[in-house]
């Protein structure tokens, strides 16, 4: 896996954390204050520009009440 691959994943994962976001009707900020961190570092995540850590996605997930599986369910990129 080149690093271009890596950065359509990275894409991917933050435009569906972002759908998913905003189908539980949070605001970045409201996420952000939730779980206790920067609201900078959802944006970053939502814009595929950081690799965030499973403690950070399991709490997400936690806060929006879903599967973490579900924040891995985006289309495949070729």
């Amino acid at each position: 896996m080149d690093n271009q691959d890596k950065k359509s994943i990275l894409i991917s994962f933050g435009g569906n954390l972002r759908q998913l976001r905003l189908a539980k009707g949070f605001t970045q900020e409201q996420l952000a204050n939730e779980l206790g961190i920067e609201i900078s570092q959802i944006s970053r995540i939502e814009r595929g520009v950081i690799n965030t850590s499973v403690t950070t996605l399991y709490a997400i997930a936690n806060t929006l009440k879903i599967d973490v599986s579900q924040l891995f369910i985006f289309e495949k990129i070729s």
